[in-house]
């Protein structure tokens, strides 16, 4: 952006901070792998999560295949059933500044003089063995792994590259091809007529043998820090949430939570899929006929499979299933589910966060939650119709009077010929962005230092009523007339109305 001017003016702004000593050495651009990006064209991603063991100069890895375009690192054997490769890891002592070169030949002399003859900087052998060794140390790795598989075979080797300034390695993932690969597995069984240690001369190895580098998505959390950190919805992480009702805004809803990386989701609606759902609801053609509950299970896997997706065909779990949850959201827009939820508020001292989530039958455009947290005893219905009553004797709030109406003739639809179920209008856009605004500040009532319940209307900027904000807090609604101008944040108790 900006031109070649921009990029001067960047480049002398990064080089007078350099001079003055200003940047962190842990978050600055310096890559511990110099030269041009280690990525082939058309080669297949390796996804990183396992935490690389420091202080060990070689251990095993697997790469699990999980499409013809990924595979997955782990450094625990993989079971039987799963299609894997072992691979090596080696750690070196010091970065690469001059980069890890493109054939077998040159990555082997760079491993033992990583700054091709020039002065080492202090303290860049950490691992505190002799550098000279080091690509013996890497061919023994990649013959002991090259052995255990056929001729004709690629071998794998990941490479992890100390940064100057401490901290988790850098990681390559280098293929060899099948001919070299073969090349060092005869060179195996020669060298075993001699000694039952691999030992391969790295003078023996064809120089020119070709590396293949593959680009990696290193999603470790030592070096990983998520787009969403600074976010309400950062307050999901880790978090058991229910989502009942996987309609218009709880599908959405789902996979919003799931994507903020929440650690458990139960699903539960005892609804089929129709072609018609997809309209406004997050499922695709091939979901028509599956349960709803099923489908999203199967979707929200797919989207982040660190996260348990439980599906339950149910309307909501047993008893038994609402012990270690932090968060149930209703999405059903049912009145026996609201009083369910009441009971439950009432009933135990130990007890989720409440929520449920409504909108308005004609547009789809205005969104309505209600949040019931512990300490409070009152459960959302509860606060929902104190809240009610303030917002229709006040005119100012107007456009959402009518989700306390009553269903008025053309607020509901027959979807198709011979429908007996009316349902409403809507689209997915509408639906998605209602559930997406009403997940964040959800998100935020997680996150705030003080447990705040209450009732929170908005209305999205493209809708009839325009771009509208209202909170009615639980514990003001006896004692005041109109709404107020109070929400939890992280700072302080209240946001505008």
């Amino acid at each position: 952006m900006g031109g070649f001017g921009c990029f001067v003016d960047r480049l002398f702004d990064w080089l007078g901070e350099a001079a003055r000593g200003g940047f962190d050495a842990r978050t600055a651009l310096y890559h511990a792998v110099g030269g041009v990006l280690h990525a082939a064209d058309g080669a297949p991603t390796v996804v990183v999560r396992d935490a690389v063991q420091a202080g060990k100069r070689a251990h095993h890895g697997w790469l699990v295949a999980r499409t013809p375009h990924r595979f997955d690192l782990t450094l625990k054997r993989p079971s039987e059933s799963e299609q894997r490769e072992h691979i090596p890891v080696v750690m070196l002592d010091a970065d690469l500044p001059f980069g890890a070169g493109t054939n077998l030949g040159m990555l082997l002399r760079t491993v033992d003089d990583p700054y091709h003859g020039h002065p080492a900087p202090t303290g860049t052998n950490p691992l505190g063995h002799a550098r000279a060794a080091l690509s013996a140390v890497v061919l023994t790795a990649l013959g002991a792994s090259a052995i255990r598989k056929v001729d004709g075979t690629p071998q794998r080797l990941i490479i992890a590259v100390p940064h100057p300034v401490g901290g988790p390695p850098h990681l390559l993932v280098a293929s060899i091809p099948a001919a070299g690969a073969d090349q060092i597995r005869a060179l195996v069984r020669s060298s075993r007529k001699e000694s039952a240690m691999i030992t391969i001369e790295p003078a023996k190895i064809n120089q020119n043998t070709v590396l293949e580098w593959w680009p990696i998505s290193d999603e470790r959390d030592e070096v990983t820090t998520r787009r969403d950190s600074e976010r309400p919805v950062a307050a999901y992480a880790g978090k058991t949430v229910h989502v009942w009702g996987c309609g218009g805004l709880g599908s959405w809803i789902a996979e919003y939570i799931v994507r903020a990386g929440a650690k458990r989701v139960v699903l539960c609606d005892p609804a089929t899929i129709s072609g018609g759902l997809l309209v406004r609801q997050n499922f695709v053609e091939a979901d028509i006929g599956n349960k709803k509950v099923a489908a999203l299970a199967d979707r929200l896997r797919a989207i982040n499979d660190a996260v348990q997706v439980v599906p339950n065909v149910a309307m909501f779990p047993g008893e038994e299933d609402l012990s270690n949850v932090d968060l149930i959201i209703d999405a059903t827009v049912s009145v026996a589910i609201s009083r369910v939820l009441d009971d439950l508020a009432a009933a135990l001292e130990q007890r989720p966060v409440l929520a449920q989530v409504a909108t308005d039958p004609r547009t789809g455009t205005l969104g309505h939650m209600t949040v019931s947290m512990p300490p409070v005893r009152l459960g959302p219905l509860s606060i929902d119709r104190e809240a009610g009553k303030q917002i229709i004797e006040d005119g100012t709030n107007e456009a959402f009077h009518c989700l306390w109406d009553p269903v008025t003739s053309g607020d509901e639809i027959i979807p198709t010929r011979g429908c007996s179920t009316p349902t409403f209008h809507g689209s997915a856009a509408d639906l998605a962005g209602v559930a997406g605004s009403l997940t964040s500040i959800l998100g935020a009532h997680l996150a705030a230092r003080t447990a705040v319940s209450g009732t929170h209307l908005i209305s999205l900027p493209h809708g009839e009523a325009g771009p509208l904000r209202a909170f009615v807090p639980a514990q003001a609604s006896a004692s005041r007339s109109t709404p107020v101008n109070e929400f939890p944040s992280q700072h302080e108790s209240s946001l505008v109305t």
